[in-house]
């Protein structure tokens, strides 16, 4: 088996890649994202003995986010950035070692291979990535909890990485992180144990989506009910993807009075509700849908294309020469536009010059789209919500949070959406929201049925909403509450969210289009026994079901 990979909802035969990523990432890049995992497990493995001697080093923490991050679904094809990566990671990790010793740190002598590893002269890189792949735990629901914990770590990673470009860093997460995948190095704990660890993994992602939440909200105000803008303006422009508010923040200051439009994409359509952003007479609106549509929308935007992290669909020749990464985000042959410096701004200047030479978007729609429901926003409105709760206008809220896919079953969301009662209201989060955003499901006493909170990582808000409620309707379970779970998941970070969700408690969430791969028949019995977890069906049986 040259390649094996199922950490999305894609995988091949609901399975596993096993030649090349449904993602398009090749065997190569897909092994060397085997290889640098390995790497950062083995600094994790020194980093939690540090930290047990009250020791830590931040760009140990920095650089076990960013090598996660890299590693998420559609972030980063660039096999050559990620050998450089690796390479940083091994020079890191030995200098790291120096300085625990210095410490008077005792280092065990029997560590895990991955906190030793280093490439010998002239070693083949690809020999040794085949070495310690996902499928070199043996036992399949051992391997099914390491994965589940691996994965909803990468979720965090890229939370943390986010919080952190802000100047918002959490020592408990950056601990955490380390610890956990540092555990999936231990033959010694047991399912039980791991479980354990599934749960706990929860946890953290709760507390790094409330840092990501703070470090937001702390530098661009609170979101605000907004009307975003779908049309276009006869300017050259930019066209922003991602998650990452920092990148955002600094391309719509360096772009003020040059001429060029921003627009956003995808996930970073929140980006409109924040009050900071909305003094930049140039920041026009979002562009396009979901993720996956970039291949005909990027074609029709004309100008050039900037990707902070995923979601990277497979460049067309058409679009090629448009598209700029940076951050965790990578594709060959691309312009990479570097870190900031300590002190500095990342520097956007050869993006903004190149949309001088464009021509302005071509318009694929117009009028606006609502959003900026995020959890102080909601609580302003807390009496008109419990009001019309009381009353009954409002009878149930359906999370419809998640991620967007290419599957046509996704179709799913859509119609669910169209078939909900009047008297539902649809809490978002994410790009899944793309499958529903746009139709006229009207409003209950003013109140729009398609709240949107903004980013994946904004499902805290759904969360903090929910408990809010509870108190105010003196519940004693968040169960107890008129709220029905339909969660879309692809990729990393709805997994975190899901350990999130699990770990707030939350039962009888229905999970699709598909049950994740990585998930082991007796993994999934552990889900369904404990938690109610369950995959979707026809939309006129799961309907009867969640509003019951």
């Amino acid at each position: 088996m040259s390649m094996f990979c199922y950490q999305c909802q894609e995988t091949a035969k609901g399975t596993g890649c096993v030649v090349r990523g449904v993602c398009g990432k090749t065997e190569e890049v897909a092994q060397l994202q085997d290889l640098m995992i390995y790497v950062a497990k083995g600094i994790s493995i020194l980093g939690t003995i540090a930290r047990e001697n009250r020791y830590s080093n931040a760009r140990v923490d920095r650089f076990v986010q960013e090598a996660l991050f890299t590693t998420i679904t559609n972030a980063n094809f660039d096999g050559e950035k990620i050998i450089a990566r690796i390479h940083e990671g091994v020079a890191l990790r030995e200098k790291f070692t120096g300085e625990m010793k210095d410490h008077g740190i005792d280092i065990p002598g029997d560590l895990h291979p991955s906190a030793t590893w280093k490439p010998a002269d002239g070693e083949d890189l690809m020999e040794t990535a085949a070495r310690v792949g996902v499928l070199t735990t043996e036992n399949e629901d051992v391997r099914s909890l390491r994965e589940l914990v691996t994965y909803g770590v990468k979720g965090m990673a890229a939370y943390a990485e986010h919080a952190g470009n802000l100047g918002f860093n959490s020592e408990s997460v950056d601990g955490f992180i380390q610890r956990a995948i540092a555990a999936t190095t231990n033959d010694s704990l047991t399912a039980d144990e791991l479980v354990a660890l599934v749960l706990e993994t929860g946890k953290h992602g709760v507390e790094v989506m409330a840092l990501l939440d703070k470090a937001n909200t702390t530098a661009y105000g609170n979101p605000e009910i907004t009307e975003v803008n779908i049309g276009v303006r006869n300017n050259p422009a930019i066209l922003i993807s991602g998650h990452d508010m920092k990148d955002m923040e600094e391309l719509l200051r360096q772009t003020e009075g040059t001429g060029v439009d921003v627009y956003t994409h995808s996930e970073m359509l929140p980006a409109n509700y924040y009050p900071a952003f909305k003094k930049y007479s140039h920041f026009v609106g979002n562009y396009g849908n979901s993720w996956w549509k970039q291949t005909t929308e990027f074609e029709t935007f004309n100008g050039p294309v900037l990707f902070t992290t995923n979601c990277i669909v497979p460049l067309r020749d058409s679009y090629r020469d448009r598209v700029y990464t940076t951050g965790s985000s990578g594709y060959p042959g691309c312009p990479h536009i570097p870190d900031r410096e300590p002190g500095k701004e990342k520097d956007f200047s050869a993006i903004i010059e190149h949309a001088k030479r464009c021509a302005p978007p071509k318009e694929i729609e117009n009028g606006s789209i609502i959003g900026g429901f995020a959890h102080n926003q909601v609580i302003q409105l807390a009496d008109k919500v419990v009001d019309a709760v009381k009353s009954g206008a409002i009878r149930k809220f359906v999370v419809m949070g998640g991620c967007d896919g290419r599957m046509k079953s996704r179709e799913y969301y859509t119609e669910f959406a169209q078939k909900l009662p009047n008297d539902t209201v649809i809490l978002t989060a994410g790009c899944a929201k793309y499958r529903y955003n746009k139709l006229k499901l009207g409003d209950i006493n003013g109140i729009p049925r398609v709240l949107d909170a903004g980013q994946c990582n904004d499902s805290y808000s759904l969360a903090v909403i929910a408990l809010t409620l509870k108190d105010i309707f003196g519940k004693n379970d968040i169960n107890e509450l008129p709220i029905a779970y339909n969660i879309a998941w692809y990729e990393q970070k709805a997994v975190i969210v899901l350990l999130a969700l699990l770990y707030l408690g939350v039962k009888n969430i229905h999970l699709g289009p598909t049950i994740p791969g990585f998930l082991s028949p007796h993994v999934v019995n552990v889900l369904v026994d404990k938690f109610g977890i369950t995959g979707i069906t026809t939309v006129d049986e799961d309907m009867r079901i969640l509003m019951n």
